[in-house]
């Protein structure tokens, strides 16, 4: 076997083996609501995007977001993807990621929810103050100010 197939052979079994659901930043998230009384659906199939966290209630969808595949600082990311291998499979399918994200942002957000969307580093590096703000939406929503 020649070395570009070797190479995609293991670009492939990584792909394959990255998790979209259940992640250990949505996990981690959902603990700490869990732990403060919140109820939720988890993937949330009856929404735009399939939030990965729904609380129902009161109609607020979060989005647990990996930096690298939801183009976080996209300006800075996508000249350091041009300088590697794939890049434009990598621009094009983060673009992507990114365009859906808006999109599902718009016709979440005209249907009455409210949509907050964590970067996972902001999750492991303050679970709480991710909490904070979503307790900070439902207190506002229970007393009628969104």
């Amino acid at each position: 076997m020649n070395n570009k197939k070797t190479k995609e052979k293991i670009n492939s079994k990584r792909m394959r083996s990255i998790k979209s659901n259940n992640t250990s930043i949505e996990l981690l998230l959902r603990r700490a609501l869990w732990n403060k009384g919140y109820r939720y659906r988890k993937n949330y199939k009856n929404l735009p995007g399939s939030p990965d966290i729904a609380i129902t209630k009161y109609k607020i969808a979060i989005f647990c977001d990996g930096e690298f595949f939801h183009g976080k600082d996209w300006d800075i990311l996508k000249p350091q993807l041009l300088k590697g291998n794939n890049s434009g499979f990598w621009i094009k399918k983060i673009s992507r990621n990114i365009n859906r994200d808006v999109e599902d942002n718009r016709e979440l957000l005209g249907m009455g929810w409210t949509v907050i969307r964590f970067w996972g580093k902001e999750i492991k590096g303050d679970v709480d103050a991710c909490a904070k703000v979503i307790d900070e939406i439902v207190f506002e929503k229970k007393i009628g100010n969104v």
